[in-house]
């Protein structure tokens, strides 16, 4: 068995998502392994993965809506808003979503669906720069 490992950083420009399916590909690509998985993992507490539809926007900005919805900033219990009032929030967001995506591999692919992209989901108002390891496992 063989394994592959790779690392980016991502700028963003606050709050969303933004797609790395591209980056995904190319980390299976340099890995040479045809048969096995890839792991994305986001090195941070205020950022997730989210594995979600690619080909109409409005889906992804319904995601957001319901996000700041389900989690809002001005919640007043949170105690932990030290870095402010979209700290606590970013965390929680991030705990209902994953810190990691593990993707099949098949013919030297991610063998993601027709309208699947793998997206970094930003939590933070601020820019922020993002570490993602990519770890492709397989022969």
């Amino acid at each position: 068995m063989a394994a592959h490992t790779t690392e980016i950083t991502l700028r963003t420009n606050g709050k969303g998502t933004y797609e790395i399916t591209d980056d995904v590909n190319s980390a299976v690509a340099q890995s040479g392994i045809t048969s096995g998985t890839v792991t994305v993992f986001v090195q941070h507490t205020s950022a997730s993965t989210v594995i979600m539809e690619n080909a109409d926007p409005s889906a992804r900005t319904d995601l957001h809506a319901f996000f700041d919805h389900l989690v809002p900033e001005d919640t007043p219990y949170f105690v932990h808003t030290y870095e402010g009032p979209d700290d606590m929030p970013s965390h929680i967001r991030m705990a209902l979503t994953r810190s990691s995506e593990v993707i099949p591999v098949m013919n030297g692919r991610a063998t993601l669906g027709t309208w699947q992209g793998v997206f970094l989901f930003e939590h933070r108002r601020a820019p922020h720069t993002r570490r993602i390891s990519f770890a492709v496992v397989g022969e």
